[in-house]
């Protein structure tokens, strides 16, 4: 089997399945879309057993999300998405139908060996089926147990389903972010990723790792409670905390900085260009690249507070300046400089710069349908246990044989069995 390393390079004397951060824990992933997988993809990432529990015959809802789908060997496309390749890799597949009691029966034993559990149901649903946290924590009590919702266990809307979209409008993301109003196009938008997902996945996994190692200490698990509200409402951060300083509602204000000015995009004679001057140093030097020394000694604009408070009068000052050379001109002089800046890239050329390029960013791993599988890779790099790739994400009840009857002891009649009845 070939392993893809976080730095593509293989090591000398690794050995398959050794040297990994979380080699030693088992997930039972009950989760599907994406902050839940995304949460035990990192997992599996940093080398923990992943078993994803899917619906027979359908399998997790991102799987049809598409197109683009994956090809196979033979150029037809699979049943996997774009959507689902992003945030499964490394994990098994097992089909498990849970509302039946011979599948509920099955998860339990899968449970009561595991380390973590993850889940996204609506609340009180797996209680139904016997595999809520208490349920389980009674056959298992180290279980880690994390529940992922749109709302939490608690609260008058805790029984209400609901997607990233919905929680970037009512977490205040989207209010914050777009064209200014009174300016053409005004209007609220959101993220060009699902980024409540994605951070919720994040904080759920920090979540799961503080909770493993409470359990190294006291030998106990414990149930984790993550909202997809409480979470884009966390990362509104600054905003939320100049709202409750100053008691004013944050604005749009497009791709400029509620705190420090300048930071925002500027058009050149060709192109555009991302100042982020942070400090007062950085734009002293600013001013001395863009020949306006002047502004970098008048007192209205000496520290980030006065630029923050004059920005009416600076910005058109700097926006002049900034048209008298392209941005390709612009970036290496303000390098050197050591002033913040660059180009608006889109994804072609953020693949083909040289740095991402250099820190291995885009990688392929084996997939089952007979071709490489493109990805990007974990962000995570550990000196000591390095991020190990070992597969794509794994075909629709890919491993119901392997984890089945070699974990559970099934046997080929019982799992046929199974089968026939629509458990598996």
């Amino acid at each position: 089997r070939i392993l893809f390393f976080a730095s593509h390079r293989p090591q000398s004397g690794d050995k398959t399945g050794m040297n990994t951060a979380l080699g030693h824990l088992k997930v039972l992933d009950l989760t599907r879309i994406l902050a839940g997988p995304w949460a035990t993809q990192n997992l599996a990432d940093m080398g923990a057993e992943v078993i994803k529990v899917e619906r027979p015959g359908v399998g997790d809802d991102t799987r049809a999300w598409g197109p683009p789908f994956l090809k196979d060997a033979q150029g037809r496309e699979t049943t996997d998405s774009s959507y689902f390749l992003s945030a499964n890799r490394g994990k098994k597949s097992i089909t498990v139908d849970l509302a039946h009691p011979e599948g509920q029966a099955l998860l339990r034993e899968l449970a009561q060996q595991a380390d973590v559990v993850v889940e996204n149901y609506k609340v009180g649903t797996l209680a139904r089926y016997g595999l809520d946290y208490e349920s389980l924590k009674a056959v298992n009590p180290r279980l880690v147990y994390c529940s992922i919702t749109g709302f939490g266990q608690s609260g008058p809307y805790a029984a209400l389903p609901g997607y990233d979209f919905v929680f970037q409008g009512m977490g205040g993301l989207m209010d914050i972010t777009g064209v200014p109003e009174g300016e053409p196009g005004a209007a609220p938008m959101k993220s060009g990723i699902a980024i409540t997902d994605i951070m919720t996945g994040m904080y759920a996994t920090s979540a799961i790792l503080a909770a493993l190692e409470h359990r190294h200490v006291s030998g106990e698990g414990q149930y984790i409670d993550m909202s997809l509200l409480d979470c884009v409402v966390t990362i509104s951060s600054y905003q939320a905390i100049n709202y409750f300083l100053s008691g004013k509602v944050p604005k749009r204000m497009g791709n400029a900085h509620s705190n420090m000015v300048p930071y925002q995009v500027f058009k050149c004679k060709e192109g555009d260009i991302i100042i982020a001057v942070g400090n007062d140093g950085q734009y002293q030097s600013f001013c001395k690249v863009i020949g306006r020394d002047d502004l970098g000694a008048h007192p209205d604009y000496a520290s980030s507070g006065q630029r923050n408070r004059n920005r009416a009068a600076l910005i058109p000052q700097v926006a002049e300046a900034m048209l008298a050379k392209s941005m390709e001109e612009w970036i290496p002089l303000l390098e050197a400089a050591n002033v913040p800046c660059g180009p608006i890239y889109n994804l072609k050329q953020v693949f083909e710069d040289p740095q991402v390029q250099h820190r291995d960013l885009k990688i392929s791993l084996p997939h089952s349908a007979g071709v490489d599988a493109p990805a990007v890779a974990s962000p995570i790099r550990l000196s000591g246990t390095p991020i190990r790739y070992g597969r794509s994400a794994p075909l629709l009840g890919e491993h119901n044989d392997a984890v089945l009857q070699d974990r559970l002891g099934l046997s080929a009649e019982r799992l046929a069995e199974l089968q026939a009845k629509g458990v598996v």
